[in-house]
């Protein structure tokens, strides 16, 4: 429902952020990591990429300064045992590159040392995410690069999900590879979706 929000930076505390978009007040739950970027950046008009969740008795927006950590927060609560607030507290004691690194040389260690995951959450999330953080790795450390072969993974997964795929399956394919041409070049959306057709 909400791919971002764009606007004045209302009030900034550690866990939480207030962004006012034309006269609205959105308040975003927010991971440390997070809060120190916009506390870096010190600018009055802020892009926050949100991640909305609808519970019965209530409805709640994350905010994530880039779309790598967000990417990583939704794979994070696809893990049975990590839930949304979990998952925020991984990302305020990792970054992005440290978690992905973590899961990639199953360093289950240095992902039990976050406050809150027991030793069996931790292999599960080894396990369960070795085969998916790479190309969260890859658009936490290539900069515009990563950040538009995300965009355009995130374009695909859209569409796809629009004609009829299921979302869980549409998530598994895109995730397991990292859409770039032969040359090195990456995918365009038309590209991804054309391929996307013919594997699922």
């Amino acid at each position: 429902m909400f791919e971002y929000i764009k606007g004045q930076l209302a009030s900034l505390e550690p866990t939480q952020v207030v962004i006012d978009c034309g006269g609205v007040g959105y308040l975003l739950e927010i991971t440390l990591n997070t809060y120190e970027a916009l506390r870096r950046a010190n600018e009055e008009q802020v892009k926050i990429y949100a991640h909305l969740v609808v519970r019965e008795d209530a409805q709640q927006l994350y905010g994530f300064y880039d779309m790598a950590e967000r990417e990583m927060f939704r794979i994070l609560v696809g893990v049975n045992g990590v839930g949304n607030q979990t998952a925020r507290v991984m990302l305020s004691s990792l970054t992005v590159d440290e978690l992905r690194s973590a899961i990639q040389t199953q360093d289950v260690k240095k992902v039990q040392r976050v406050k809150g995951i027991g030793a069996k959450t931790a292999q599960r999330i080894v396990l369960e995410l070795a085969d998916k953080v790479g190309v969260v790795g890859a658009v936490g450390s290539t900069g515009a690069l990563g950040a538009q072969v995300n965009q355009a993974r995130d374009e695909a997964m859209t569409a796809l999900t629009m004609l009829g795929f299921a979302k869980p399956a549409v998530e598994k394919l895109l995730m397991a590879s990292d859409w770039k041409n032969a040359d090195g070049t990456p995918m365009t959306v038309e590209e991804i979706i054309k391929e996307g057709l013919k594997r699922l």
